[in-house]
């Protein structure tokens, strides 16, 4: 188990962690249900940069945007680049092979940059609507979690979109590993939030997943390693704004 750990925190974060033997893209279907772990542990290091900027006294604008800054630098913004990838590659449609090849191109255009800055920005507002920096904090790390247990779901429910990339070498998951994961991102929320938050925030994250999945399997023939970190990305949006609606 440890070791599975070790090998989701290597794939979905910048901490490069010593593995014992071989591990490709191809043992990545197998440690799915530690998404949400690796998600409580970018939250935790939000949350901390976030407590320790309101203890320096700083307003809740700027501490939220060390805290984005922090949870991006940490995970190599990987899922923020497959959002404006995404958003890139919708441009390009109804051509969905130049789509796909757009979706390839690391470089941001304007499709890209205005998804990017617009899901930022409405994050930062979200979190900064919080008055009190413990709900804050709990927030930040209950949607980090919820929002990578959505993407094995998208994996086991949606081929690949192309031959080559991300979600074809990853595979399909095992069913329980899946629905592993989604039990430990629902618990999350569950622990961290009080129960009316929480139940208000999970159906609506979940809604918001399953229709970003959906709309984008749907353009692109299936699902690819850019599209999993859009859905991650307005997974996580929802899941603040739901928590921030209901406060």
């Amino acid at each position: 188990m440890l070791r599975d750990l070790k090998i989701a925190v290597v794939f979905l974060t910048r901490w490069q962690l010593r593995l014992d033997g071989r591990v490709g893209i191809g043992d990545l279907a197998s440690v799915v249900h530690f998404f949400p772990v690796v998600g409580l542990l970018v939250g935790a290091v939000g949350a901390v940069v976030y407590l320790a900027a309101s203890f320096a006294h700083l307003p809740s604008l700027p501490a939220v945007v060390l805290t984005l800054g922090a949870m991006a630098l940490f995970t190599g913004a990987l899922h923020e680049d497959g959002l404006a990838d995404t958003a890139d590659a919708l441009g390009a449609l109804p051509d969905r092979e130049r789509a796909l090849e757009v979706m390839r191109d690391s470089r941001i255009g304007s499709f890209g940059a205005i998804a990017l800055i617009l899901v930022l920005v409405g994050k930062l507002s979200a979190v900064a609507g919080f008055w009190d920096g413990l709900q804050a904090a709990a927030a930040i790390v209950a949607a980090a979690s919820f929002s990578r247990a959505v993407m094995p779901v998208v994996l086991y429910l949606q081929p690949s979109a192309r031959g080559r990339g991300l979600a074809a070498m990853t595979g399909k998951p095992a069913i329980e590993r899946v629905l592993a994961a989604l039990a430990i991102g629902i618990a999350a929320a569950i622990v961290l939030l009080p129960a009316g938050q929480a139940l208000t925030a999970l159906p609506v994250a979940a809604l918001a997943a399953a229709l970003a999945a959906w709309a984008l399997g749907r353009a692109f023939g299936g699902c690819t390693g850019d599209t999993l970190g859009a859905v991650q990305q307005l997974t996580e949006l929802a899941f603040l704004f739901a928590l921030v609606a209901w406060r």
